[in-house]
């Protein structure tokens, strides 16, 4: 391990609950990819599992933030234990309802009910945080881990997910990923001492993190990114499936994990100067422009090449986001505010999802690339227009919007 990765780990507990999130996120890169492996197997309807799909994804969305809301007020332990046991006990009812038969509806109650899972993700990064909340430069190096982390979740999780679905039993794969979510949340939470202090109930004032103006542009900026992984994901297995190889669309999409991995690990080595909103702005923008090559792509090969080329933007744009929300959000809503992108990401896998698919079936998967080409395109004309609430001065150590206007009116008195 290079030494910048070696010395964050110096810190008691880190390799423990680091271990525990890697568990608990698992599940965010198999459970959706299960349903609809588990779906198609079991009905041949991929209308049907598509929009399992779609419920379990806005579910997440909807429920992520308010967990998380309920973490930076009580704790991780209080409220992500109670959490977990209903989202599995969810995918239980789930798995059964899907394996008898059942009518359709109870499939979607189920598949809202799988979705309230905790962002596993921003707990630990909220630990890392609290770890190394005086020093940026650990901090740096510990959210680009965690990128790390998950592009290797999202590169081997489909691969086991449908394998397990596909050659031991349909309901496999999302089986196995509730597993791992239960093993993980309960790890985490077993570890208290690097588990951030929650703050009283009277700190918690202003309303939502959501309020702040640079978290805003933030959400906004990743919503349309989401529709580009989402329109991406949809286009590759539709343009496998047309040239008769559909089995490596699961290998070329490994391939531009494989990017965004490796960047990752090269970013979280660097020690950079300058105002981290512009390297954000510059990340988004390389992730719009890195999709055009996309539509000149004639065969799986140049195709693998230029998603390769592609995911070299997203940890480091990934990881400058983690910083910018530290920075924006006051320190008592920071899980929140965490998670609030991962929401935005999640909206727009489903609507990038259900844009390519339409546009797959309209005019083929080549012409399918056009859905990421044009969300890539409204995630920089967001990122630019909303620069300016990014740029400005923000309060260092993750005290965000509220602690300036608090010092504001300190200096008003003094």
């Amino acid at each position: 391990m290079p030494s910048p990765y070696r010395a964050i780990f110096s810190a008691p507990g880190s390799k423990e609950f680091s271990a525990a999130g890697f568990f608990g996120r698992m599940p965010l890169s198999m459970m959706g990819i299960g349903v609809v492996t588990m779906i198609s197997q079991l009905t041949g309807r991929y209308g049907l599992a598509g929009a399992l799909s779609a419920t379990l994804a806005m579910s997440a969305a909807v429920c992520g933030p308010q967990v998380s809301r309920l973490v930076d007020r009580y704790g991780q332990r209080r409220v992500l234990r109670p959490v977990t046991l209903v989202a599995v006990a969810a995918v239980a009812g789930l798995l059964i309802c899907a394996q008898q038969g059942a009518p359709e509806w109870t499939l979607f109650v189920f598949a809202a009910g799988a979705g309230c899972v905790p962002s596993v993700g921003s707990m630990i990064r909220s630990r890392w945080a609290e770890i190394y909340r005086g020093s940026s430069r650990d901090l740096h190096t510990a959210y680009a881990w965690e990128s790390i982390v998950d592009e290797v979740c999202f590169i081997f999780g489909p691969i086991i997910s449908i394998g397990l679905s596909t050659a031991w039993f349909p309901e496999a794969g999302p089986l196995i990923a509730a597993g791992f979510l239960l093993v993980g949340v309960f790890w985490l939470t077993a570890q208290r001492a690097t588990e951030p202090v929650p703050h009283p109930k009277s700190q918690h004032t202003g309303g939502s993190a959501l309020r702040s103006r640079g978290l805003q542009v933030l959400v906004a900026t990743f919503v349309a990114t989401g529709a580009i992984f989402g329109g991406v994901d949809v286009v590759t297995v539709a343009f496998a499936e047309e040239r008769g190889h559909k089995a490596a669309a699961s290998l070329v999409l490994a391939v531009y994990a494989l990017g965004s991995c490796l960047a990752g690990a090269v970013f979280g080595l660097l020690h950079l100067k300058g105002n981290p909103s512009t390297r954000w702005l510059v990340g988004v923008c390389a992730m719009a422009v890195s999709m055009i090559p996309l539509l000149l792509a004639g065969n799986l090969p140049l195709l693998a090449v230029a998603l390769f080329v592609a995911g070299l933007a997203i940890a480091p744009t990934m990881v400058t986001t983690m910083a910018l929300v530290e920075a924006h959000v006051p320190r008592t809503k920071l899980t929140e505010g965490m998670t609030w992108t991962s929401t935005g990401l999640a909206v727009g896998v489903a609507l990038g999802s259900s844009a390519a698919g339409w546009v797959v079936d309209a005019a083929g998967a080549k012409a399918g690339y056009a859905v990421p080409v044009v969300a890539g395109a409204l995630a920089a004309a967001v990122a630019v227009l909303g620069y300016r609430r990014l740029a400005g001065p923000a309060a260092t150590g993750g005290r965000g919007e509220d602690d300036r206007h608090l010092r504001t009116d300190d200096e008003r008195v003094a």
